[in-house]
């Protein structure tokens, strides 16, 4: 049994030095340019844009209302939401978000 113990440790050497180069790979975490949100909440816009769950909980803020209905459209080469709103008072509207900035239109 005392033999085994160099074993476990060199296994769990392995796994540490794999496990952090398995973790460099992936790219940047939550500091660096990939999605998600940072430190402080923001959305931290993706080099491809915001997703469409981003867009959609930007507009629910904005308009406090809530998104019923969401298609993605192409428009040449940009990618746009579309999304139904609907507010407490059931008034609806559509509004559309450009996948590539966060800009609503």
């Amino acid at each position: 049994m005392r033999r085994s113990r160099p074993l476990v440790l060199l296994f769990t050497l392995v796994a540490l030095v794999v496990g952090g180069a398995a973790q460099a790979d992936r790219g940047p975490g939550k500091h660096g340019r990939g999605g998600g949100r940072g430190d402080r909440g923001e959305v931290v816009r993706e080099d491809r844009g915001i997703s469409l769950n981003q867009a959609i909980a930007l507009v629910e803020r904005r308009y406090k209302a809530r998104v019923v209905r969401s298609d993605v459209r192409q428009d040449g080469n940009r990618k746009i939401y579309v999304l139904r709103l609907l507010d407490d008072k059931g008034n609806a509207q559509v509004v559309r978000v450009d996948a590539s900035n966060g800009a609503i239109f």
